[in-house]
């Protein structure tokens, strides 16, 4: 018995429809997108909070 998508009511920016996501019987990761489109999407959407501890950090020294 499947489990039920719980996803219903989700959304989804304009930039990411139509991606996929599936992992392989071996483990491999399929994407419907290149790794470079996604790392560019979230270089400009996500905030590293490393980089943010990091700043912080060379502010004080």
């Amino acid at each position: 018995m499947g489990r039920k998508k719980k996803n219903a009511g989700l959304e989804i920016h304009e930039e990411l429809k139509g991606f996929n996501i599936k992992i392989n019987e071996f483990g491999e990761i399929n994407t419907s997108f290149s790794i470079e489109k996604l790392n560019t999407f979230l270089d400009r959407k996500v905030d590293d909070k490393k980089l943010k501890e990091s700043v912080k950090q060379e502010r004080k020294n």
